[in-house]
């Protein structure tokens, strides 16, 4: 008995230290920290080559997550946002055990001629000025290149569900909005960031209130931030009034988000905010991150804290239970069967696994990695750990050798190794 405990000391001390390698025993094999990669995808609607910045979760990755799919953010402006929206989407998604988004792709979508795919009319001239605009107009074709070409290139390619997400930013805010307008199938969620609904005499502002009255929106979000573009001396609350041109934009976007909230009975799901200390250039980040929480109030998982304590009567099966209903509404909002991410559960299983009175809990967490993540070599070497925790050498021998059969796990060999011993 002393010798198995002195075993099963060294295998967890292994567990516990197996990604905390001295410098001098890695292998230097690359120094580069990768967010995304660059495809592109050819436009018979356009008439040239686009590319795309794809960003994928490092779970996609995983050959082990099968047929898992992700939903699908398509950014506008996409080399000016794509790194700010990847890292949020990060951290709010896996980092520091956080929950509140789920794991995304991102699309960024680059500009070719943004006046031309970002305006939805053509205008001749602003202000005297006819160069910058004389290839506005190109917003419906932009559109259609979306819809037709770069989602099925999308679903093709990456492992992306139906679930979409469109964010765009002044420009990119109108054709936002005009999408929502025009196309509402083809996004769930809308995020328009201080969106230039100004544009030709504010033609699409003008749109809005018949096609909100008419149309049924059950089922989609829209998210608009507006930044703060008062001139000195005008206060938000009275900008309404004024008639300059210098408050047209603020204006025409103020009047949308009133717009919409006074149609409430056509389903659709609006929230604006306006960022009183953010400028146009600083209110994407800022309306990115509000819009996320926004959009997802029912990702995260709240309410774990009752099966970690001590004095609570909740179950190993009132955890597996919290955890499939959980996952059951997740699933309900995608539109399709979204499993717990094994590595959650697993770190989840290892939280329990450390304390003697809760390894039931392991192993049931454990357990549904296995049932949900069958080809994952590292579900049975987890569940190898749990039964060294039991002081079941047999067992653990078992689950370390299951591992070694499904794939590749060095740290499975050594506490092979050790057992044998």
């Amino acid at each position: 008995m002393k010798k198995l405990l002195l075993i099963t000391a060294i295998i967890l001390c292994l567990v516990n230290c197996q990604s905390k390698k001295s410098p001098e025993s890695k292998v230097k094999k690359d120094t580069n920290i990768v967010i995304g990669q660059k495809d592109t995808v050819y436009s018979d609607i356009l008439k040239e080559y686009r590319e795309i910045w794809v960003h994928l979760p490092k779970s996609a990755r995983n050959t082990t997550t099968g047929s898992a799919k992700y939903p699908v953010v398509y950014l506008l402006d996409g080399s000016a946002h794509f790194y700010s929206v990847t890292g949020m989407i990060k951290q709010l998604s896996t980092t520091n055990g956080n929950t509140i988004s789920p794991e995304m792709i991102v699309i960024g979508i680059p500009n070719t001629d943004r006046i031309r795919d970002l305006t939805p009319t053509h205008v001749n001239e602003f202000n005297g000025d006819s160069i910058p605009f004389r290839t506005s107009g190109g917003g419906k074709n932009f559109l259609s290149f979306i819809e037709k070409e770069l989602i099925p290139h999308v679903q093709k390619s990456y492992p992306a569900s139906s679930y979409r997400t469109f964010i765009g930013h002044s420009l990119g805010g109108l054709v936002v909005i005009d999408a929502l307008v025009d196309r509402p199938d083809l996004f769930d969620n809308y995020i328009a960031i201080d969106p230039s609904l100004w544009w030709d005499n504010q033609k699409l502002l003008k749109r809005v209130e018949g096609i909100f009255k008419t149309n049924t929106y059950t089922g989609k979000s829209l998210y608009l931030g507006v930044a703060n573009t008062l001139g000195a001396g005008i206060d938000f609350n009275e900008v309404q009034n004024d008639t300059t041109e210098d408050t047209k934009h603020i204006r025409s976007i103020i009047e949308f988000a009133k717009t919409t909230e006074s149609i409430p009975d056509n389903g659709l799901n609006f929230k604006w905010k306006y960022y009183a200390n953010d400028s146009h250039s600083s209110v994407p980040l800022i309306t990115e991150y509000d819009a996320i929480h926004f959009l997802f109030p029912w990702y995260e998982l709240k309410g774990l804290d009752q099966f970690f304590d001590p004095n609570s009567t909740a179950t190993t099966d009132d955890l597996i239970s919290f955890l499939d209903a959980h996952y059951k509404t997740i699933s309900n909002n995608f539109g399709y069967n979204v499993l717990p991410p094994e590595s959650f559960i697993n770190n989840l299983g290892y939280t329990f696994n450390d304390n003697p009175n809760t390894l039931d809990k392991a192993h049931a967490l454990f357990n549904l990695n296995i049932q949900n993540y069958p080809n994952s070599s590292k579900v049975y070497d987890s569940m190898g750990d749990c039964y060294l925790a039991q002081q079941d050498s047999i067992k653990a021998l078992e689950f370390f050798t299951k591992a070694l059969k499904v794939g590749k796990n060095e740290y499975s060999q050594k506490k092979i190794d050790l057992l044998k011993k």
